[in-house]
């Protein structure tokens, strides 16, 4: 302070003309003292007289001082009676931010509610989220721990324990703090006391064995002369906290090296500005009424306040120095680190800064930092361990919500950082990779040319639709022979054609959904195959009524007639065909994307549009068929050479079978197998159909020809007009 002082007097461009001076009062630490002074300062004689300035004409400016918060706060009381300006350089309790209470209290070191947020900062910067806290019980402490509480609270970390250092104890409540720092799996504490206060507990850490913990320190003893005590190394190596802010001011070592009791003494910092800028107030220009200006020589305690508010100062390392609406200065921390120097002895290191004035509020280096640890790496301080991407947290029950246990994402659902509180959905398109991070494109799935599934089942039906072809050709070259004159040559030419198209209409039901393809593909299935069966139908009526014909006088001779084939075939396509109509007409089938039958892929697939036009098509051919099986049934006993009732019944209970098994297979199929199920089906049936009505004739044609003849024809029985 002399130092400071004797700068000022020095300084040719501030007070001119004037001194600044002091008187220096040794508190001893203690209030009375300290109250006993500034009433002698306040009077101006060696004894205190209440409201009264006995020593007019040397006026005074302010009170520097106390250092404790909890004694500047008892002298703030009675200083802001008079509206005398105090100023303190270690008192750091929030209280006296309270302006009400004290209006003529400023501070050259910030409030203790920058210090706790700043803790709580730097240990959350850190990554600890499970942190002990311990504080002395005096105003200090318990203010300022509670304020660390809430900003860990605040950001979500959790506090393992709290105890307090009790002062009217003489082992501080060492034994039992330390006893529960041992038990606890936080290996972080912060410690917000004095030097002092802190003393007892090291040594009982000592008797514990408890080295293995980090110290996060309040500023109050962050940089004490405990790192000058060698047996404490084990202990304090690595502890990291916040100290005030230092730098280096020119000149004060030399003034060190010589400065002597008897020197001649100054005046005061932030005063000395105040006091300039009272000293040049222009009258008519001033802060008071009527633009009136205070005497420097005989100014009021009031009227200085009001330029201490007001005051700004550069400071010899840059930084600028002022005072808030609370009389607090810039909140500006060095960030220290204990470590252990070449030599052995303890040292700090400012490792980074905490500074409420700067934009870049908080930095630290934490590869200058040394941790109490064999890989030099930060400690870890955590409830439980990080839950990573693909999982949440969930919390357990009666615990402190950083105790919880990581579950994995539900189905479809991701977390895509690390300690995820929930898990998101992934949009309906897109499902999550095996570590459920990120959500991927579901692929797309249709029974395509390219799959081999596609490929085998898309080669068979060309390959099949062939041997209809075949038939029919020889057919065509043998239409006067007997089998085929016999077995109603124009209506099994046309059953061949129409087999031919079922196996083809298969390959509409391969490849991408497209809108066309979706309208046609059922329909074509449908007609075709209404028009197969109607053939088979109309077979097997004209063979019942060829052979009920043959009795004498009977009437059924006229509807043997190949004219009547051709009317049943009509009228059995015409209804399917006004059913179809219906269909297309009202709820025709079209693309969609199925994301629901399979969560993981996209169906793309034909909707049918109408199930009950769809089952009502495929409910009418099966009554066909039906009908076909029955009537053939029925008519199996009649006389057979090459009777067709038989071929008949057997291709039509194939059919049937088919079919009927393909309704349950395709409700328990997804995707592109339901279509490769019906794809199955169609060929299947075909083959059947193609297989009882025509490979015996093809035997007996390509195989057997000598039973191609008319005599073994009418070795049984022959119809009135060749029907067998």
């Amino acid at each position: 302070m002399r130092y400071a002082v004797e700068e000022i007097n020095g300084d040719p461009s501030i007070l001119i003309n004037l001194t600044l001076g002091f008187q220096a009062y040794d508190s001893c630490d203690t209030q009375n003292f300290d109250l006993e002074g500034t009433l002698q300062v306040v009077t101006g004689y060696d004894r205190a007289i209440p409201n009264y300035r006995c020593l007019g004409h040397v006026p005074l400016s302010s009170v520097i001082g106390p250092a404790m918060s909890t004694h500047s706060i008892l002298l703030a009381h009675i200083l802001g009676v008079y509206h005398y300006p105090q100023i303190s350089y270690v008192s750091t309790s929030s209280l006296l931010s309270d302006r009400t209470q004290f209006p003529s209290f400023f501070r050259t070191v910030p409030s203790d509610t920058f210090q706790s947020k700043g803790l709580a900062h730097l240990v959350l910067h850190l990554g600890w989220t499970w942190i002990g806290l311990i504080a002395v019980d005096n105003d200090y402490g318990q203010q300022g721990i509670q304020l660390v509480r809430q900003e860990i609270i605040k950001a979500g970390a959790c506090v393992a324990f709290s105890e307090n250092i009790l002062t009217n104890q003489p082992d501080r409540n060492a034994h039992h703090i330390v006893k529960v720092m041992k038990a606890s799996t936080a290996m972080v504490v912060v410690v917000y006391a004095t030097d002092v206060d802190v003393l007892p507990l090291l040594d009982e850490m000592l008797r514990q064995n408890v080295t293995q913990k980090t110290l996060v320190a309040s500023e109050a003893w962050s940089t004490s002369t405990l790192r000058s005590l060698g047996k404490f190394s084990t202990l304090l190596i690595g502890t990291i906290g916040l100290a005030l802010h230092s730098g280096a001011i020119p000149g004060l070592r030399e003034f060190l090296n010589k400065i002597h009791p008897s020197m001649s003494l100054a005046r005061d910092w932030v005063v000395a500005r105040a006091l300039e800028d009272l000293k040049n107030c222009k009258d008519g220009e001033g802060p008071f009424r009527e633009g009136l200006c205070a005497n420097i020589e005989n100014f009021k305690p009031w009227q200085l306040l009001y330029y201490m508010k007001r005051a700004r100062v550069t400071l010899s390392g840059g930084q600028e120095m002022y005072f808030n609406q609370n009389g607090d200065p810039p909140a500006v921390y060095d960030i220290v680190n204990w470590q252990l120097s070449p030599s052995g002895t303890m040292r700090f290191i400012k490792v980074g800064r905490y500074d409420m004035t700067s934009t870049q509020i908080f930095s630290i280096n934490t590869s200058a930092v040394f941790w109490n640890s064999a890989d030099q790496q930060v400690p870890v301080s955590v409830c439980s361990q990080s839950c990573p991407p693909g999982f949440w947290k969930a919390t357990k029950r009666g615990e402190p919500v950083c105790c919880f246990q990581c579950l994995p994402c539900p189905q479809g659902e991701i977390s895509n950082r690390t300690d995820s509180i929930d898990c998101i959905k992934c949009p309906w398109d897109t499902w999550p990779n095996p570590q459920k991070s990120i959500c991927l494109p579901k692929p797309v799935e249709y029974l395509s040319y390219e799959d081999p599934l596609g490929r085998t089942l898309s080669s068979t039906s060309i390959v099949s639709s062939l041997f209809p072809v075949f038939i029919l050709k020889i057919f065509i070259q043998l239409r006067t022979t007997p089998i085929v004159k016999a077995n109603n040559y124009s209506v099994s030419c046309l059953l061949l054609v129409s087999l031919s198209f079922c196996f083809l209409c298969s390959l509409a039901f391969i490849g991408y959904p497209q809108p066309e393809k979706c309208l046609l593909r059922q329909v074509a299935f449908g007609m075709v195959f209404t028009l197969c069966v109607s053939c088979i139908l109309a077979k097997t009526i004209m063979v019942v009524f060829a052979f009920m014909a043959t009795k004498p006088g009977s009437a059924l001779k006229r509807w043997t007639s190949p004219l009547v084939s051709y009317l049943i075939i009509c009228f059995c396509s015409l209804l399917q065909f006004l059913l179809c109509i219906i269909w297309l007409s009202t709820a025709p089938p079209f693309p969609e994307q199925d994301s629901e039958s399979q969560p993981r892929v996209i169906i793309l697939k034909c909707n049918e549009g109408s199930s009950t036009a769809f089952w009502s098509m495929l409910g009418y051919l099966g009554l066909l068929a039906f009908i076909s099986f029955i009537v053939a049934f029925l008519a199996r006993g009649l006389p057979d050479s090459f009777n067709e009732a038989k071929f008949i019944t057997f291709s039509m209970l194939a059919f049937l079978s088919v079919w009927v098994s393909f309704i349950p297979a395709s409700l328990s199929a997804e995707g592109r197998y339901i279509v490769a199920m019906e794809i199955f089906a169609i060929l299947a049936s075909s083959w059947a159909l193609l297989a009882f009505m025509f490979a015996p004739k093809c035997f007996i044609i390509l195989c057997k020809p000598s039973m191609n003849s008319r005599e073994n024809l009418f070795k049984k029985f022959q119809s009135p007009d060749g029907y067998i």
